[in-house]
């Protein structure tokens, strides 16, 4: 049987088909406006996410049997507020993940509600790219609008109502919404009436894996494909990822060097840090996840090669860095602010300790070291809840730097395992889809069976011996500078 895995992302989607044995089969992308109608605003239309979905499954089932298919699923941007009226028709375009407008919002809902009550009904505190102060703008900017909200939806969810009929989310996607509780997995009536919001306004919650409905009988008839392909809820994008990278059960980890980066622990326990540096999500497998996420971390060596020293040979600046551990520079990775686990949107990019004797290389090395030193920071804060990981997977451009994956391992002190196939966010969809129709048992066996680990970077004694002092001096300047950069702004 065939598989489609739909990544829903910012600037287009992904589409994957996998057969039940896990080989992808094929791929298309396609791609969709991103509009900024105001300084920080950031919007798509839904109506685009769809057109586009289906345009690139009708492409990417061309030159295959169609009633081999069976299941759809995806993976998607997350935190995207997407509202329907009560003829399902879109309302205004969707506000997106990345948007800023609602620092406002934001401060209401950690100063005057509070952090510690925020923390308690929904296991995480407000940020400006959640859900939550995105349905608190509207209900204060555009009353009107928000007076005529039937449906409240994430941007991947759409695409299966609009596949299905059915009005639905996951677990792991709505998690990140500051709506809904993650602990016991259900809307949180707290947050429902601080929002404005009724429960009915809000999908059914389905675990990722689980079939939420069959497609329309029109929709299967443009498709070419049957009227009882199952479409499965899916996850949130960096959930799905984690299906993909084998990233599921208890204990295990997923590093990410994207533009943004991310670390990301499974858990079959709920766990939450006292000053929730770490996002607590309700994962895919059924289970939990913490993560954290920092905004800048490929894109730092990217800003750092090309527009300042000037240059698209990574691999030959990469090679003048021979002696690991021993940098007297450092970097402050925060050239957008930083998200976990400072929660600091005037965080800045700094560099420090620079010499008459500093090279070229001390400085790429130093940006190369200051993400992966950010990353353990958040690291940190899960080891503080007792996780005891000694592994990690890895995946995102900056996992094809050798170097920086050596980096990691030892300011880490983990094994880094590098996987076969890295197809993100649609190779998880493709398997929760396979799982809900049945190929696999649960989530953990899919994973078992189809990804597969080529290669793992070791750390050794010496190297995190050198690392471990470097990373004690790095944790020291984002304190000492905090103040100033609250005054630059």
């Amino acid at each position: 049987m065939l598989y489609i895995g739909v990544d829903l992302g910012t600037s287009a989607v992904k589409l994957l088909l996998m057969d039940g044995g896990g080989k992808i089969q094929n791929i298309v992308s396609k791609e969709y406006p991103l509009y900024f109608p105001h300084p920080g605003w950031s919007e798509q239309k839904p109506e685009d996410w769809y057109e586009q979905t289906i345009a690139g499954i009708k492409e990417l089932l061309k030159d295959f049997d169609k009633s081999q298919v069976a299941g759809i699923s995806f993976g998607g941007q997350m935190h995207g507020l997407v509202i329907l009226d009560e003829k399902d028709e879109v309302i205004r375009p969707a506000i997106l993940w990345n948007d800023g407008r609602t620092s406002e919002e934001c401060d209401y809902l950690n100063n005057v509600i509070g952090k510690d009550k925020l923390s308690e009904y929904t296991a995480n505190i407000s940020f400006t790219g959640f859900t939550a102060p995105k349905i608190l703008w509207v209900k204060n900017k555009e009353p009107e609008n928000f007076a005529r909200i039937c449906r409240i939806m994430l941007p991947k969810d759409y695409i299966a109502y609009k596949l299905t009929g059915v009005h639905c989310t996951d677990v792991s996607d709505a998690s990140g919404m500051l709506i809904f509780d993650v602990k016991n997995r259900c809307w949180s009536k707290e947050m429902c009436d601080i929002c404005g919001v009724k429960e009915e306004q809000l999908a059914k919650i389905y675990e990722s894996y689980e079939t939420v409905g069959t497609v329309l009988p029109e929709i299967a008839k443009e498709l070419g494909i049957s009227e009882n392909v199952k479409v499965a809820a899916g996850a949130g994008d960096n959930a799905a990822a984690a299906v993909g990278t084998g990233t599921v059960g208890d204990g295990m980890c997923n590093i990410s060097l994207g533009t943004s980066g991310t670390i990301f622990i499974s858990s079959n326990k709920f766990g939450v840090d006292k000053f929730n540096a770490l996002h607590a999500f309700a994962h895919a497998d059924g289970h939990y996840h913490l993560m954290g996420c920092m905004l800048s971390a490929a894109s730092c060596n990217k800003w750092w090669m090309d527009d300042i020293i000037g240059t698209g040979d990574y691999g030959t600046e990469q090679k003048e860095i021979t002696k690991l551990g021993e940098n007297h520079v450092y970097f402050l990775p925060y050239l957008m602010g930083e998200r976990s686990p400072h929660n600091n949107p005037n965080a800045r990019g700094t560099f420090i300790g620079m010499t008459m004797d500093t090279t070229r290389a001390d400085m790429t090395q130093a940006v190369l070291e200051g993400v992966a030193f950010a990353l353990r920071d958040s690291f940190e804060v899960a080891k503080s809840l007792g996780v005891k990981i000694d592994r990690t997977k890895i995946c995102g451009g900056g996992a094809k730097s050798p170097l920086w994956k050596k980096i990691i391992a030892n300011v880490l002190n983990l094994k880094v395992d590098v996987i076969e196939s890295e197809e993100g966010p649609a190779m998880g969809g493709a398997m929760l889809a396979a799982v809900a129709c049945g190929e696999y048992t649960n989530v953990e066996e899919a994973a078992a069976r189809i990804v597969k680990v080529v290669d793992t970077v070791e750390p050794t004694p010496e190297l995190v011996e050198k690392y471990e002092a470097r990373y004690q001096q790095f944790k020291e300047i984002y304190p000492a500078c905090k103040a100033l950069f609250d005054k630059i702004q």
